[in-house]
């Protein structure tokens, strides 16, 4: 497999529009690595530059400490996984598993033992002398993948492969990409635009906006640790509550205030906001760290109570997501299922101020967190 380097890769078209802005990235060997992003953020765009399909406008990219830039794509050693499967339609599955090794001029015999190997790792073996139009979204899909690995590349590079499945699928898929990657030990790069695909496959996610990378790190880092309002907002489902709130001190306190609410922040955050007495920040609160009272008793490290008005309920199987009015803002909540708390309840919640997130109004950058 392979280490990868992109130092200030740009791209930027004939129009002027600048697709990827000054993107730097280590890519180590066998690393998973997610970009993820809004649709336009530039990820998919930065994949076909690895690809070689699309041009580097400027900027430095290595395969192995080799610059490639220049190199053509069928000489970079790289295997693609589109999001349409791009199978050939009058070629069986085992032909399509066999032809990228037949394009090498491999021997008969070792490309009936890759290809047999392959559709053995990935449940394949009784598709073999199927067409693709014989097969179902998800065997389709694992045949695209099969003729990746019958390749052996040095990287994968996957565009948006699950997009086109059911949700269902889309589940079961991720568990064989991801058991797949650790079988073979591959250095693998993945697009999506589900953050839920992201946080459950990558070693280390690549968050993206208007082609510039926003934040790179591990999964539980970006949920816990988001450098930007971006993060926050786009890591996480549901998304973080965001409240304006006015920074300011109580009884040597330091306090969040949003319409007629005041929460005290902990000391272990205090000290961060001190410079923003009097101003303006934007609060963030996960909605499974906002607990309804009737849970008050178990909990530690509670705000003050604040008065919501349920507007929607949704019940989700063994616990409910519900969105409230709050003075001075809108705030969502994980609840049991069993709460009898439905729409046009008035509830009383808390956040659980451990968990507080704090971003500048002006740069949207963390503050605490």
């Amino acid at each position: 497999m392979a280490e990868l380097t992109l130092e200030h890769v740009s791209k930027k078209y004939p129009n002027g529009y600048e697709g990827v802005k000054d993107f730097n990235l280590e890519i180590a060997d066998k690393e998973f690595i997610i970009f993820v992003g809004p649709s336009g953020c530039g990820k998919s765009t930065t994949l076909r530059m690895i690809a070689g399909l699309e041009d580097i406008t400027s900027g430095t990219l290595k395969i192995d400490g080799k610059v490639v830039n220049d190199v053509e794509p069928k000489d970079r050693d790289i295997a693609m996984v589109f999001q349409n499967y791009a199978l050939y339609p009058h070629m069986t599955v085992y032909e399509n598993m066999a032809f990228p090794l037949r394009l090498r001029k491999a021997d008969s015999k070792e490309i009936d033992r890759v290809v047999h190997e392959t559709a053995r790792i990935l449940d394949l073996e009784k598709l073999l002398d199927r067409k693709p139009s014989a097969l179902s979204g998800g065997q389709r899909q694992r045949v695209a993948m099969g003729r990746a690995i019958a390749r052996n590349p040095k990287v994968f590079l996957m565009d948006e492969p699950l997009s086109n499945l059911d949700a269902k699928l889309r589940v079961q898929m991720r568990a064989e990409i991801s058991k797949l990657h650790d079988r073979l030990g591959a250095t693998i790069i993945y697009v999506t635009h589900d953050q839920t695909e992201a946080m459950t496959l990558g070693t280390r996610i690549v968050v993206m906006k208007d082609g510039v990378m926003q934040q790179v790190d591990t999964p539980s880092k970006l949920y816990n640790e988001p450098c930007n309002l971006f993060v926050a907002g786009f890591i996480g489902s549901p998304q973080m509550n965001f409240v304006d709130a006015t920074v300011g001190e109580r009884a040597g306190k330091i306090t969040l205030t949003f319409g007629s609410n005041t929460i005290t922040v902990p000391e272990s955050k205090a000290a961060a906001l001190r410079p923003y007495i009097g101003k303006v920040v934007v609060a963030g609160i996960r909605p499974e760290d906002v607990v309804e009272e009737h849970e008050y008793s178990e909990q530690k490290f509670l705000s003050e109570s604040i008065e919501a008005s349920v507007t929607v309920y949704e019940l989700l199987g063994s616990e409910a997501m519900i969105y409230g009015e709050v003075d001075g803002g809108v705030i969502s909540a994980h609840l049991s299922a069993t709460n009898p708390v439905r729409t046009g309840s008035r509830i009383k919640v808390a956040f659980d101020v451990n968990k507080l997130h704090v971003f500048d109004k002006e740069t949207e950058l963390a503050i605490v967190h």
